[in-house]
C-alpha cells in the first residue's frame, strides 16, 4: 500500500491459467478489503499513530462510495472496476484518494472512455 509493504496475499484457483478480467478485479478488491481490515485493526488496538500509515483505502468515506456510484454509471462498470479505476487515477495524478472522490462527487472530475480523464 503507497510505499510501504503490509506482506504477501497468495491466491490460488482449480484451474491454470490467467485470469480473466472479472476475477483479476475481484482479487484486487480481496486484497484491498483485506489491507483495509488489517490497517483498521491495528489502529483500532492502538499499535500504530495516524501520521504512520499512509491514506487508507477510503472505505469510511462516504465520497468514495459516492463517486464509486456515480463511476459505475458514467463507465457501464462494476462497483469494483469503478473503485479501482477511482483509485488509479488518484494514484496517477499523485491525489489523495477522498479529494479525487470528492471532485467526482461535485461533477468536477467525470470518467469516460479511454484517452479521457480517470483513464
Amino acid at each position: 500500500m503507497g510505499g510501504i509493504r503490509l506482506g504477501v496475499l497468495d491466491l490460488y484457483r482449480a484451474c491454470a491459467g490467467d485470469l480473466g478480467t472479472e476475477q483479476l478485479a475481484d482479487a484486487l478488491v480481496l486484497a484491498d478489503t483485506a489491507c483495509a481490515v488489517l490497517l483498521d485493526d491495528a489502529t483500532r488496538h492502538g499499535v500504530v499513530r495516524d501520521d504512520q500509515w499512509p491514506e487508507g483505502t477510503g472505505l469510511h468515506h462516504p465520497e468514495v462510495h459516492q463517486a464509486t456510484g456515480m463511476i459505475t454509471v458514467q463507465l457501464g462498470v462494476s462497483a469494483a472496476v469503478a473503485l479501482i479505476r477511482l483509485r488509479a487515477y488518484a494514484y496517477s495524478q499523485d491525489r489523495r484518494l477522498r479529494d479525487v472522490a470528492a471532485d467526482v462527487v461535485a461533477r468536477r472530475l467525470r470518467f469516460g472512455p479511454a484517452g479521457t480523464p480517470g483513464d
